[in-house]
């Protein structure tokens, strides 16, 4: 076996990794997990806490 023949072989065993991937990624099986990883950044959101103006004198 040749260099060449070594190189065209990871050549396409790395075309179907990549096609794998994708096919992966688009299936409708993957969606559900996707959604809720995009929502992430927005759970944990607090809403800023306002204070009396009260008390912003007497602790300033």
């Amino acid at each position: 076996m040749e260099l060449n023949d070594l190189r065209s072989i990871l050549t396409v065993l790395g075309l179907v990794c990549f096609l794998g991937i994708c096919l992966w990624a688009y299936s409708k099986s993957a969606r559900q997990g996707f959604d809720e990883a995009a929502q992430l950044p927005f759970t944990d959101d607090d809403p800023p806490v306002r204070k009396e103006p009260d008390q912003q004198r007497k602790e300033g």
